[in-house]
């Protein structure tokens, strides 16, 4: 779930494919950045990521710190400007309907090992999602399962027939990271970094997992968005894995990081110095409830009660320690291809008293110890919570296990990293309230998450059934582009009137840098935007 996109890989463990789509930016600028003096080669960029990304096959991961890490390892067929619009990236021409798309390659492409990039290994990548047997989870996202690609290498076009209609079919199957080389027949190389089967600005030289990944920058790149042979590219990229915030601003400010997203209470410090940073918003504040089997939230009428008991704004303070703002829906990546409010009005108020009248009138009683029960069994949850979003979600999470428990439920809490959240979630299914979020830059992204078969078989983690929103997602499906935004912010207003889904509050991180410059989208920080200065 970006996946989407994480701020540089600290704010969202999970993403529906927005990490790979362009967003906006932000920043100032201080002494303690550097960025005073001339730009200076032959440098290293040196960056933290919160937690390890875990398996970096770009088809088989939407955890957006394997996103932020890909986007150096591997470039999409175009990019996204600042409003949306489509921008050169491997492909050099394209057209798109609602069930077709025709790309036409940039001449002289090249994988990472030399080889020649052809229109059939794009077809490759695309029909790899689309099978199903594979079960790549942007199957949905990007690409629609039974999408198929034709290639033409002597003419450099991939035209793709998708499984379903796609009403932002060009900005999704375009925005699909693109393998190469020996990749492509053995996936266990992309798993591990792609080693001579990327198409992007740097290569991996060096994994080790939980502590760093290096990479270099190739000397034959000579496309992509913008940057390739500007002075004060980096040589080189070492990502460090630091889960704590306070490590990473100390190592920010003493220099030894050059870029780090500082999430909570910590971002004072770097701010004090007035280093550069350019701003993410997120979605941080989110609510997924298991509605799967017996589960007690597979009962909207308890779903409600532990929403109303809820003062979300408080909650959504905590996560963002005051520097967040209430969501006005599930797309908020930009550029996004859908604006409106679907959250205003559609959420119970707080409201403790009800709440528990509610849960009265549904059977569940308080009983030993205030733990109310329902024909023998008790109101037992779990609330996941990501490590890697910083202290500020841990204590978010012990504000909600607070305020349920004076509902009458017994809380466990259950922190996570990136890769643990993903395997719960998708995996095990053993789990009752996850704080994960899921960040979007179009609606139709949302539908294998909300709609269709559980995991192993699908992406519907939290087991959602709603009529309502299946059918308002088909209608929009049918107009292509912005036409069926009305339709599409109905079917969203669906899934948070039955708290299918609750999203409350989201946060503006800064990515903060020092002795660099940088430009971020799509939650993470664009390759060919750094730029190194001296100290």
């Amino acid at each position: 779930m970006r996946g989407a996109t994480a701020p540089a890989g600290r704010a969202l463990p999970l993403v529906a494919a927005t990490a790979l789509l362009a967003g906006g930016c932000g920043g100032g600028s201080g002494a303690g950045a550097g960025a005073e003096g001339e730009p200076a080669d032959g440098r290293t960029f040196t960056t933290a990521y919160a937690s390890d990304p875990g398996g970096l096959d770009p088809a088989k991961t939407v955890m957006s710190i394997a996103i932020g890490i890909n986007r150096y390892l591997y470039d999409p067929l175009i990019h996204l400007g600042d409003k949306g619009e489509p921008v050169a990236g491997l492909a050099q021409k394209w057209q798109a309907t609602l069930k077709t798309a025709t790309f036409t390659l940039r001449p002289g492409l090249t994988c990472s090992d030399g080889s020649k990039l052809t229109a059939s290994d794009v077809a490759a990548n695309i029909d790899y999602i689309g099978d199903p047997k594979n079960k790549s989870p942007l199957a949905g996202v990007l690409i629609q399962p039974g999408t198929t690609a034709e290639a033409d290498d002597g003419q450099r076009t991939v035209t793709l027939t998708s499984g379903a209609p796609d009403a932002f079919l060009l900005r999704n199957a375009g925005s699909v990271p693109i393998a190469c080389g020996n990749g492509l027949k053995d996936r266990t190389v992309l798993a591990k970094g792609g080693k001579g089967s990327g198409t992007g600005m740097f290569t991996m030289t060096e994994s080790v997992a939980n502590d760093h990944y290096t990479l270099t920058r190739r000397e034959d790149y000579s496309w992509g968005p913008s940057g390739q042979g500007a002075k004060g590219l980096p040589d080189k990229v070492t990502i460090r894995v630091i889960p704590n915030e306070t490590t990473a601003a100390n190592l920010l400010l003493s220099g030894e990081l050059n870029a780090a997203a500082i999430s909570g209470p910590e971002q004072k410090r770097p701010a004090a110095r007035e280093l550069f940073h350019a701003d993410v918003q997120a979605p941080l504040g989110q609510l997924y409830f298991n509605q799967s089997g017996t589960r007690p939230a597979a009962d909207e009428t308890v779903r409600r009660a532990l929403v109303q008991a809820l003062n979300l704004s408080d909650v959504g303070k905590v996560i963002t320690n005051g520097t967040g703002k209430p969501s006005q829906g599930l797309v908020t990546d930009e550029p996004r291809a859908c604006t409106g409010d679907s959250v205003t009005g559609n959420l119970p108020p707080h409201d403790l008293t009800a709440a528990k009248s509610a849960l009265d009138a549904a059977g569940w009683v308080p009983g030993s110890g205030g733990i109310r029960t329902k024909n023998g069994k008790k109101l037992t949850l779990s609330l996941m919570y990501g490590t890697q979003n910083g202290p500020s979600m841990a204590a978010g999470a012990e504000l909600i296990q607070k305020e349920w428990q004076s509902l009458g439920a017994e809380v466990t809490l259950k922190p996570a990293d990136s890769p643990a959240l993903n395997s719960t979630l998708f995996g095990s299914g053993n789990w009752d309230v996850s704080m994960g979020p899921i960040a979007l830059t179009a609606p139709n992204q949302l539908v294998p998450f909300m709609d269709g078969p559980t995991p192993p078989k699908g992406l519907n983690f939290s087991g959602v059934d709603n009529p309502e929103y299946a059918a308002l997602v088909r209608k929009a499906s049918a107009q292509v582009g912005t036409a069926g935004c009305p339709r599409w912010q109905q079917a969203e207003t669906a899934l948070i009137k039955h708290l299918n889904v609750v999203p409350y509050y989201n946060s503006l991180t800064p990515v903060f840098g020092t002795s660099a410059r940088f430009e971020v989208s799509q939650g993470t920080i664009v390759p060919s935007s750094i730029r190194m200065y001296a100290d």
